[in-house]
């Protein structure tokens, strides 16, 4: 076919095309008109309340009262199935969260490492490990199941297994990384991760409502959760293994403090800036409450168990009898925007431009495009030669 009888006859389709589309599509008043209910408004996961100082809490009538021997800097209490806050106190306030940390490593790498997996562990990999951590007794050299390490984790806390898992998901600043990104994606936006198994660095911070997402977070996964309630277990060394167990005392009812019924996990922690930190998890009745608990002011070492098992105690009793404060839930995606009333070009999966036929303006458009695709045909008869 002659090359210009061929552009004649792509103009004459495309135009056919437009008038067909200004006859069928809506008159630009009606498109602009809106007949239906107006969509809700997304529901933000941060209610205003925990935003507040204090204590917050909205109790119904039946309503306990709070545990008055709870010092904490910060706490929550939530309801782990729906994410609902029944009560906290400076949920958002940003403080070290020591080894809580280790629940957003593992919400990270866990997925990527799971138990089956085989390393042979070398020097390098241990390098960093900061003074005074706490270990598990890793040995360079020696072939581990991920899932040794990943108990090294849990139980003994231990940073030389967090360094070596780090390492085999990318390295520590790539893990550090993929934490934060973790954290944002779960709607915790008062974490900064600097390092990945809690020790103390500077700028490292978290807070009750974060380290709450993460172990609600944790306990919905088989993986996880099994290894968070993992009391004791066996960590292998050179032709033998010795005994590791929970440092978790609400799980193992060790140093005197009691074991705390149903509980499910799930990480506590120490270091000298943050203080005893914990986040745990029980259910009850059908009933799965999540609780974390920041650097309490009072009692010893062990204060910490007891606050978050008076917390514990509140949530199963007044669950029934108050109203949320806020919610776990990460925040609901914005709606898409309308669509506009005018002609956008778009960039096609082949690169031209791709013009959507809406509105009257789409005539002007399709004579724009069939202009293009005659001076495209022209040209290709040109370079054929």
């Amino acid at each position: 076919m002659p090359i210009r009888s061929a552009a004649r006859s792509v103009l004459a389709s495309v135009i056919a095309c437009a008038a067909g589309a200004l006859l069928l599509g809506p008159a630009p008043a009606a498109a602009a008109r809106h007949t239906g209910p107006k969509p809700p408004r997304p529901v933000s996961a941060d209610s205003s309340l925990l935003h507040r100082k204090g204590v917050q809490v909205r109790p119904a009538a039946g309503a306990p009262a709070l545990p008055t021997e709870v010092s904490a800097l910060s706490w929550l209490v939530a309801d782990a199935r729906s994410g609902a806050v029944l009560a906290a106190k400076n949920a958002h306030r940003k403080l070290p969260p020591a080894s809580t940390l280790k629940t957003l490593f593992a919400l990270t790498a866990l997925p990527g490492l799971p138990g089956t997996v085989r390393h042979k562990v070398t020097e390098a990999e241990l390098a960093g490990v900061g003074e005074g951590s706490s270990l598990v007794g890793v040995i360079p050299g020696r072939t581990y199941r991920a899932a040794d390490l990943w108990r090294g984790v849990f139980l003994s806390s231990g940073n030389d297994a967090v360094r070596v898992l780090a390492g085999m998901n990318g390295g520590w600043r790539h893990t550090a990384a993929r934490m934060q990104a973790k954290a944002r994606a779960l709607g915790a936006r008062d974490t900064r991760v600097v390092s990945p198994d809690g020790y103390d660095a500077p700028g490292q911070v978290s807070s009750a409502y974060d380290l709450a997402v993460f172990g609600r977070t944790g306990v919905a996964h088989p993986e996880f959760s099994r290894y968070a309630k993992t009391a004791t277990a066996k960590f292998p060394a050179d032709g033998w293994s010795y005994d590791i167990q929970n440092t978790n005392r609400l799980l193992t009812g060790a140093d005197g403090v009691a074991p705390y019924p149903g509980l499910i996990g799930v990480k506590n922690g120490y270091t000298s800036r943050a203080g005893h930190t914990l986040i745990a998890a029980a259910r009850q009745g059908g009933r799965t409450l999540v609780v974390s608990v920041m650097n309490p002011q009072w009692g010893d070492g062990f204060a910490v168990y007891e606050e978050a098992r008076a917390l514990l105690d509140w949530g199963f009793d007044a669950a029934r009898h108050v109203k949320p404060v806020g919610s776990l839930n990460p925040p609901a995606p914005r709606p898409a925007p309308a669509p506009a009333s005018h002609v956008t070009a778009a960039r096609g999966e082949s690169g031209g431009a791709v013009w959507p036929l809406v509105g009257a303006g789409a005539g002007v458009a399709v004579l724009g495009v069939a202009a293009a695709l005659v001076r495209r045909r022209n040209r290709r008869g040109t370079n054929a030669g």
